[in-house]
């Protein structure tokens, strides 16, 4: 795996989480997309897996396939868009622009739980709690992404319990948390890191921002 980038959002926080949610997620989660998006599974290949700790329903509840995947193809829609108008991917500079909008884009996303969290934010950053979500870039050369039929994009491994914690904290739903962590996250596989400096954050949150209007989300950082 190459060195994972994130979004550390997890400053102080008591780490009793409170897994009390909404269990209308799916209803309320569909009506606001269902409008606004409707994908097209040919041109993605999302798999989702967990820890062996995270239930069923919790996958079923909150990360559903059909409900990611209109994320992830808002998300690549609005890039496909911007490269259109001059955008360069940082991590896919020397992919050619045609090659890049024919593929399909494949991405992997791992749930768990805090214990695991905490063990792979350590050794991916060096820093001990578990945070929201960490992004694994593919990290291919050029030369083997074009022989592939499919683009990969790396991999997303998303902490539940701080993701419950940080939607409660922020007043938000858990399934708005899981969007704009998702787009965030697929944003960092394509090489954009707000951590670079003052610029780099407000693109990356300026995109983050268009894209979730796109999805009639509100903005997360008002």
């Amino acid at each position: 795996m190459s060195q994972a980038e994130q979004n550390d959002t997890d400053n102080n926080v008591n780490e009793n989480v409170n897994e009390n949610v909404n269990s209308n997620f799916n209803d309320s989660f569909n009506s606001s997309f269902n409008n606004s998006f409707n994908s097209n599974d040919s041109l993605a290949v999302l798999d989702i897996s967990a820890a062996d700790s995270i239930d069923d329903d919790i996958l079923e509840s909150f990360y559903n396939r059909e409900n990611l995947l209109k994320v992830m193809m808002a998300t690549l829609d609005n890039i496909d868009e911007r490269i259109k108008n001059g955008l360069t991917l940082p991590y896919y500079a020397d992919i050619d622009t045609e090659m890049w909008q024919e593929k399909s884009k494949a991405l992997d996303i791992y749930i768990t739980d805090a214990v695991e969290g905490q063990e792979l934010n350590l050794e991916a950053r060096g820093k001990d709690y578990a945070t929201n979500i960490l992004s694994y870039p593919s990290d291919l050369p050029a030369a083997i992404i074009g022989l592939m039929p499919t683009l990969p994009l790396g991999e997303l491994v998303i902490c539940h319990a701080v993701v419950v914690r940080e939607a409660a904290e922020q007043n938000k739903t858990v399934a708005q948390h899981i969007s704009h962590l998702l787009i965030h996250g697929l944003l960092h596989l394509l090489g954009f890191d707000h951590e670079l400096g003052q610029a780099e954050q407000d693109e990356m949150e300026s995109f983050e921002i268009d894209i979730l209007a796109g999805l009639a989300l509100p903005n997360p950082y008002l």
